[in-house]
């Protein structure tokens, strides 16, 4: 099938939408295990961009397991292919003209490596919330660690599945030692020059 799909070619493309909404266009990948702080710190994060008129999108691990990825386990195969389907979806909204924050576990490097692959290398920012498991765990906001405990939940990353943390993130923040509003501040001080347009 794939030998008869051709790509169309339009006469507004990505460089059109970003001279509009006058910001560069990537994607900031927050990984860590559950509890670390991911979603808070891009929630905030989301909310410094949209005071400074930066068009963004939250694409969150529960939410987006709600819809698109409903039919996905947590197996290490679907864990991938949830991986895969967020990068190709936030591969659109950069080509959208968007900054795209996207908060996922996705404790395997291939899968965050495939990431840098489908949205380009260019266009990929990554935070790794370095948060420990013990204080993951000690926080467990969703009750989903002593459930894990009990083996109440399968795979679950950190007590009986792996996670593979990022060798060499583009930034790495403890949140056991680091509050949400510094967290933001790193970021935007990390992506400053990455948000700016060259003729602007």
């Amino acid at each position: 099938m794939g030998k008869n799909i051709f790509k169309h070619e339009f006469n507004i493309n990505q460089d059109h939408r970003k001279q509009i909404k006058n910001h560069n266009a990537f994607l900031i990948w927050f990984t860590g295990l559950s509890g670390s702080g991911k979603s808070t710190i891009a929630n905030g994060l989301e909310q410094a961009l949209y005071e400074r008129n930066i068009h963004t999108y939250l694409l969150d691990g529960d939410n987006v397991r709600k819809g698109i990825n409903a039919d996905l386990t947590f197996s290490p195969e679907d864990r991938t292919e949830n991986i895969r389907r967020i990068a190709e979806v936030a591969h659109l909204m950069i080509d959208a003209g968007l900054v795209v924050l996207a908060s996922f576990v996705s404790p395997y490097k291939r899968d965050r490596e495939n990431v840098k692959n489908i949205v380009g290398y260019n266009s990929f920012v990554e935070i790794h919330v370095a948060t420990p498991l013990s204080e993951c765990e000690r926080r467990d906001t969703k009750g989903l660690y002593a459930k894990a405990r009990k083996g109440e939940i399968k795979d679950f990353t950190g007590i009986n599945a792996p996670y593979e943390a990022p060798t060499h993130p583009d930034l790495a923040i403890d949140t056991t030692d680091t509050s949400v509003e510094e967290a933001v501040a790193m970021i935007l001080k990390a992506i400053a020059d990455k948000l700016k347009l060259e003729n602007a």
